[in-house]
Formats: C-alpha cells, structure tokens, sequence
C-alpha cells in the first residue's frame, strides 16, 4: 500500500512538472496584453502610422482581382501585423514573439 501511494506520488509530481514547461500559446500572451495596445477595427491607416510609427515592412498587396475581392494591405510591426481594406483596419493579428510559441504561421510575402 506504501509503494503504491509513492508511486503515485510520483506520477503526480512528474505530470505537475511536465505541465510548467509546456509551450506558450499565442492567444494566452494576447489576452495578456491590454487592448489601447493594439489598433482598433476601424482606424485608418494614417491613424495607425501616427500613433505607431511606421511599419517594419509594408507587405505586397493581396486581392482585388474582382470588384467583390477588395485589395487588402498588411503592414508587419514587431509585435503585430495589421490588415487594412481600403485604408481602413480590418484586423490585426499578433506575431509569434519566440520560436517555441504556438501561434500564426508568417504571413505569405
């Protein structure tokens, strides 16, 4: 009865520490991050270039083949991207900050 509580113990103490070292995910730290921290839905793109300075990289433009496809712009911060449609925010998506972060793949360039 002794070893089978040690034993279990022990599971529990390995499954305790396999769980602090587990992979940070993307939507934990971006919930973490408070929201005056990120553009908002709707700015335009002046708004965003003077309240964050310019971007890293302003990313080929994507889209408007035909009329119903609007070309959508991306502009890359360092810790964000942002997607515009017609100058206006349409969403913005936070980067993967380290390599074992489980997040977006790197947009298509």
């Amino acid at each position: 009865m002794k070893q089978m509580l040690k034993t279990l113990t022990l599971i529990t103490a390995l499954v305790a520490a396999s769980a602090a070292t587990a992979d940070t995910l993307l939507i934990e730290r971006a919930q973490e991050k408070p929201a005056g921290a990120l553009p908002a839905r709707g700015e335009t793109a002046s708004q965003v270039e003077a309240r964050f300075g310019a971007p890293q990289e302003r990313l080929d433009p994507r889209g408007g083949q035909k009329r119903q496809w609007p070309t959508i712009n991306r502009w890359v911060y360092p810790a964000f991207t942002v997607y515009f449609e017609k100058q206006r925010v349409i969403d913005v998506v936070a980067n993967q900050a380290a390599p074992n972060e489980i997040g977006p793949k790197p947009p298509i360039r």
